[in-house]
């Protein structure tokens, strides 16, 4: 099997850009600019989506290291607590200019003592569970499931030699990482840039630069509807995906129309940082039959259902290798190939699978058992795909924050006849914003530690 950064490496066609300067550069063209000791160790990279930061990830991604992939904006005591416990041998960090223990190397910070422990040899990138807290449990990747994962995405999407593709999601989330990979093997421009589709910015650099893909979080396609997207043309698009949480039926038909009416394409995918990134896609094809679906597995991949629980298991070669909590984790790689998603689901007559809510998104109220999956279902569907967020205060109430207008007592007669609980059980909040995690999807942990229920 060839290895990811070689996979990359040949591809002729593939530019890097810097969205802002123009500064590019070919892989085939690349030169390591970066001196690495050519050893087994962990590496530190936290790394955003500019042209520098991509520099250095391919030059980690040709070396024996281990890359953990960790968000920039992470509070620096959470970095120095991680970099205490794993201590790797090198750390990428722009926004430092000295690191206690470490010399300063190129763009680097080297350690200067050994590590003192070993890691497994199939153990290629680790994946933060979390993009805030800066907990210390990854993800264990190795080198087969990225590469597997990546020509599973090729196979469905339609990936072109002269596309133009924006990093537009973080690099260390999943998705974002899927987007790079399938993008340096198979693309064309790949434009580094953080900007988002919010910003003036992002739409000047769609035009200089003619996009021909967007990818995004369901809050980046709530947010496309708010700013009147499918009210206008945009002649380089060929394709959208989205992944990273379910999209709201009405919004995916929104979508989904609209670019099925230009001869363009609308991917609606599934996916967990364990499966590597990408687990089912959904036919464009059939997306207005069947919106609200996450589709079918991707190749080589498979799904059953548990007939006690109705949890989702998947089975394929991009299963990751298990979670580590510290330097004794790196030592061992599981390599089983099968995945217990933690969601629930059921499958049509057709084959295509629907999930129905997370086994843990759920709270009792007054003895009745609440999906808040279903509630945000349920909400955005009546509310034709308005950003709302839900968490359950265990016996004492649900709470929906939103943004923009809503009328709360209609909202409360709406969920209190679909969930059968009085109007008293649930509370509504506007917000100016929805809290998100750097992946840019919605943050309830930090939702329930604000201690909401003061505030409502």
């Amino acid at each position: 099997m060839m290895k990811l950064y070689d996979l990359i490496a040949a591809n002729p066609q593939l530019v890097y850009v810097d969205g802002v300067t123009g500064r590019h550069f070919r892989v085939s063209d690349f030169k390591h600019t970066l001196d690495l000791e050519p050893q087994r160790g962990m590496a530190f990279l936290y790394i955003d989506n500019s042209i520098d930061a991509i520099e250095v990830l391919l030059n980690f991604l040709d070396s024996p290291y281990t890359i953990a992939l960790l968000s920039p904006k992470l509070n620096i005591t959470y970095k120095q607590q991680l970099e205490q416990l794993y201590r790797p041998c090198y750390i990428y960090d722009p926004s430092r200019t000295a690191v206690e223990g470490f010399e300063a190397a190129a763009r680097l910070f080297r350690n200067t003592a050994q590590a003192g422990y070993s890691i497994h040899p199939d153990l290629r990138v680790l994946l933060s569970t979390s993009g805030t807290t800066g907990s210390p449990k990854f993800v264990k990747l190795s080198e087969h499931n990225l590469v597997q994962n990546a020509l599973s995405i090729i196979d469905y999407l339609p990936i072109a030699h002269n596309d133009v593709s924006p990093l537009t999601l973080p690099v260390f989330y999943s998705y974002g990482l899927s987007v790079f990979t399938t993008n340096s093997i198979a693309g064309g421009q790949v434009v580094c840039t953080s900007r988002d589709v919010v910003q003036k910015e992002f739409w000047e650099d769609f035009n200089r630069y003619g996009y021909t893909s967007i990818t995004g979080v369901p809050y980046v396609y709530e947010m496309l509807q708010r700013i009147g997207f499918c009210k206008k043309e945009y002649a380089s698009l060929r394709y959208m995906t989205q992944a990273g949480g379910r999209l709201s039926p009405v919004l995916a038909r929104t979508f989904g129309e609209y670019m099925a009416a230009r001869g363009k394409q609308f991917y609606i995918m599934y996916g967990q940082t364990e499966a590597t990134a990408r687990m089912a896609y959904l036919p464009p094809e059939v997306l207005l039959s069947k919106a609200g679906s996450i589709g079918i597995p991707i190749k080589n991949g498979r799904f059953d259902i548990s007939p006690d629980t109705r949890e989702l298991v998947y089975t394929g070669p991009n299963v990751f290798g298990g979670y580590a909590t510290g330097p004794a984790g790196l030592q061992t790689f599981d390599h089983n190939s099968v995945l217990h998603t933690g969601d629930m689901a059921e499958k049509d007559a057709e084959g295509y699978y629907y999930i129905t809510g997370r086994m843990k998104r759920f709270v009792k109220l007054f003895g009745t058992r609440v999906n808040l999956d279903e509630v945000e279902a349920i909400l955005k569907n009546a509310l034709n795909g308005a950003t709302v967020a839900c968490i359950g205060m265990e016996d004492k109430y649900l709470l929906v924050q939103h943004l923009g207008t809503l009328d709360g007592s209609a909202t409360k007669q709406l969920l209190s006849e679909k969930l059968q609980l009085h109007v008293s059980a649930f509370r509504i909040q506007q917000v100016d914003e929805i809290l998100l995690t750097p992946n840019g999807k919605v943050d309830y942990t930090a939702m329930q530690q604000m201690g909401l229920e003061e505030k409502v």
